[in-house]
């Protein structure tokens, strides 16, 4: 991708260096079709163009435009006496760049250098300055922690009790001047924001008896080195409870942005403000729930006892303001929320610009942890910003990071180690003249940097020769005015030197209308008078020329618009704006269009035209020849440079075959591979010896690929037979015990069953035990009832 880029740059290079170099007739030369009537009008037309104001330049017989490439003018007798101001600068003031920054004179800490220049800049012709930034070691920091007090906080709270300390005793291994502020935030207390009935007044939730009512944001303690004032203040808070989920901690990170005296914040040190949440935050327009519809003014609103006194009556802030009040005042504001809501958060980094984010446990037990992360990965960073940009001003930057590679278009360098410095080089191109002052000024600045590099522009806008104008000059004949070589003429009054007046008769010298021998005067579009060409006017546009043979209307069109409205015309050719080639324009040399995912322009599988990919191999398709099935993929592309890898044990360098086939990546051999990073592609294949060979890669910005290979193959031993017998043999003995120990299982429950039965059978049975009821005495016993008397005796019913 990044060779691609490269050659279409310089292709570019060669045809401008084809079209405003050459002298010959038949290549363009836009500065004397460009019917620049005046030094000034000659500048604006290219930086090529140069103006010459020698007196004599020419001669009658023939027009000879005063507005030409330098070479044609000096070939053309003017000598010296042209102007073609270049646009240069001037380094003001450049204090070299410091080492460290915790010391006596720490204020006069230098992060970047050089600190103010000057450009001037002619518009199109652009000027390059180089600045430098560096991460000094033992730099002071100010930490202000912001925390959400709402209900759902509370563990949190407990977890906090002594940060000050253990936080102190890990930032002091990467700083010898720390200061730590605390403040703390619940939300609006207004409805529907929070519960403001009376009996909510006191204790919004009866629950937790030293639950306080809500409020906005108290700043509670100064940036300070005394930890254990930290610790006292951490352990008076008390939780609060709001209606809503949303919390108002966007309304706090404004005030601990722009209350500077309040908060304490050195102008000298890393600011950091940590933010810890648990929930999402309400921003501009919820406010109009409550009826809040005064837009936030982005000013310190803390009273005496550092409460947030406009909490009821502004909105909550939106992300470009506390963008803005952040960069403003230099500090890098730390998400630190959980899981739940990290991909919110994630997506706020990228519109508020020196944000990080982190995950925060839900007791906020990692917080320390967390705080160092985050402050590793501001310190690894640096990421220009620009401030007041002017409109007609074209910024282009280049990176050159801790790899010493350069990186076209990027004004960010990530993975730098303290001490590190990075190389921004800054090209500068004015579009044009400014319509008001001729001069301006912008501010280069690192994210989260007290450092800037101021920049003065100056707009060369005007001619050397411009500034000596010669009223009623003898030269023009007392009739006009001399500047740059030409006179411009009184009213009624017509010549290169003011020497003939309108309506008089030159009938002798009209061949010097004529362009050739045959031509009609003034090209049939002008009247001849006095032996130049007054050109008619045209509802179309405008014509011009010495002989009327030009306008600004007979060019190629597309679409019906005009040189496709990226041009304009000249002398029927489209004079195309920059970044657009083409007889109508309509070609743009932009390849951004074309650039894949990856970086590479068209998938590195076509070419980019005119900002489309014309596809080349074989298969491709898609708008940048994304889609591509009959294309090797790159784990197919990268096996020949791993296979080299692992034929020669040695790196690349040291075989001439591994260093031809590996030109193009970045290789680390490492015994196992890790897939910690997302982007890196996993790939694999199998080895003649029937072993797997598995490498990563990753796209780099600059084209080549970072390749992690494995030493050596994984490889699997050779199957024991005995192993395998044995193992069958006592699979088979396990599936024979495992199915007895199953029937005699079912067997058991069976019986247990049965005998469960007979028991309540025999429990509902009517007779004894020991008696059978199909047995019967063999003796029978029968009673008679009667009555007799046998020798005065009675007896009743038996007989001796």
């Amino acid at each position: 991708g990044a060779r691609t880029f490269f050659f279409k740059a310089a292709h570019l290079m060669q045809l401008y260096e084809l079209v405003f170099q050459s002298t010959s007739p038949v290549c363009l030369n836009i500065c004397t079709s460009g019917s620049a009537t005046s030094c000034e009008e000659c500048l604006l037309i290219h930086p090529k163009c140069a103006w010459c104001f020698k007196e004599d330049f020419g001669s009658l017989r023939s027009v000879t435009s005063r507005c030409d490439l330098k070479a044609n003018l000096v070939k053309n007798g003017c000598g010296d006496e042209f102007e073609s101001p270049a646009s240069s600068t001037q380094v003001l003031r450049s204090l070299p760049l410091s080492s460290k920054g915790s010391s006596p004179a720490s204020s006069d800490v230098i992060q970047m250098t050089p600190q103010k220049i000057a450009l001037n800049l002619r518009p199109g012709d652009k000027t390059t300055f180089q600045l430098q930034v560096r991460q000094v070691e033992d730099y002071p920091v100010d930490l202000y922690y912001l925390m959400d007090l709402s209900l759902s906080m509370k563990d949190d709270l407990d977890s906090i009790r002594n940060l000050g300390t253990k936080l102190a005793e890990e930032m002091g291994k990467l700083t010898s001047n720390f200061r730590l502020g605390f403040g703390s935030f619940v939300d609006k207390n207004i409805s529907p924001f929070s519960y403001t009935a009376p009996r909510y007044q006191t204790n919004p939730y009866k629950l937790f008896p030293n639950c306080v009512p809500s409020f906005g944001f108290r700043h509670l303690l100064p940036l300070t080195d005394r930890v254990d004032s930290f610790n006292e203040e951490v352990r008076k808070q008390r939780v609060s409870r709001n209606r809503d989920a949303p919390e108002g901690g966007f309304d706090a990170v404004l005030q601990a942005a722009v209350c500077k005296e309040k908060i304490g914040w050195r102008k000298d040190a890393l600011h950091l403000l940590v933010f810890t949440t648990d929930d999402v935050p309400h921003i501009a327009l919820d406010g109009k729930l409550g009826g809040l519809v005064q837009p936030h003014d982005g000013q310190c609103h803390l009273n005496e006892a550092n409460e947030y006194t406009v909490s009821n009556q502004m909105d909550y802030p939106s992300l470009a303001l506390l963008g803005e009040k952040l960069a403003e005042n230099n500090i890098n504001l730390i998400f630190a929320v959980t899981k739940s809501h990290y991909m919110l958060y994630k997506n706020f980094t990228a519109l508020i610009p020196g944000t990080t984010v982190e995950i925060l446990h839900g007791d906020s037990k990692n917080i320390i942890q967390l705080i160092i992360n985050a402050y590793n990965s501001i310190r690894s960073k640096v990421e220009l910003s620009v401030w007041d940009q002017p409109e007609d001003l074209n910024l282009f930057f280049t990176a050159t990071c801790q790899d010493g590679v350069s990186y076209p278009g990027q004004r960010k360098c990530e993975g730098l180690k303290i001490g590190d410095t990075a190389t921004f080089e800054v090209a500068a191109e004015a579009r044009g003249c400014p319509g008001g002052p001729a001069a301006a000024a912008f501010t280069l600045r690192p994210v989260g940097f007290r450092d800037s590099l101021q920049v003065a522009v100056a707009y060369h806008c005007r001619c050397g020769c411009s500034a000596g104008p010669e009223p009623d000059s003898a030269r023009c004949g007392g009739k006009g005015t001399y500047v740059c070589g030409l006179c411009e003429c009184q009213p009624g009054h017509l010549g290169s030197r003011c020497e003939c007046q309108e309506g008089e008769s030159q009938s002798g010298r009209q061949h010097l209308c004529r362009e050739a021998e045959g031509r009609p005067l003034c090209s049939g579009r002008g009247e001849c008078s006095c032996n130049q060409c007054s050109c008619f006017e045209s509802e179309f546009g405008k014509i011009y020329g010495p002989f009327c043979q030009c306008d600004n209307f007979s060019c190629a069109r597309n679409r019906g618009v005009l040189c496709s409205g990226h041009g304009e015309c000249h002398c029927g050719e489209c004079k195309c704006h920059a970044g657009y080639i083409g007889d109508n324009c309509n070609c743009s040399t932009d390849i951004s269009t074309c650039l894949a995912k990856d970086g590479q322009v068209c998938s590195d599988r076509g070419r980019c035209v005119c900002g489309q990919c014309q596809c080349t191999e074989p298969g491709a398709f898609g708008e940048t020849c994304e889609k591509c099935p009959t294309c090797p993929d790159a784990c197919s592309t990268k096996r020949d440079c791993v296979e080299c890898l692992l034929l020669h044990s040695g790196g690349p360098a040291e075989n001439q075959t591994c260093h031809s086939l590996c030109k193009d990546e970045v290789v680390t051999r490492v015994d196992t591979i890790v897939k910690d990073d997302q982007e890196a592609v996993l790939c694999f294949y199998k080895t003649a010896k029937d072993c797997v060979m598995m490498f990563t890669y990753t796209e780099l910005p600059s084209g080549k690929s970072n390749l992690t290979v494995l030493k050596e193959p994984e490889c699997g031993t050779a199957p024991d037979a005995t192993t395998i017998l044995l193992a069958v043999v006592g699979s088979i003995l396990l599936i024979g015990i495992a199915l007895l120990a199953i029937w005699k299982l079912l067997v058991t429950i069976h019986d247990r069953r049965e005998f469960a039965k007979f028991q309540s059978e025999r429990s509902r049975a009517r007779y004894e035990m020991a008696s059978n009821p199909l047995y019967r005495k063999p003796i029978s016993t029968h009673s008679v009832d009667f009555t007799f008397n046998k020798f005065n005796k009675s007896y009743n019913g038996t007989v001796d």
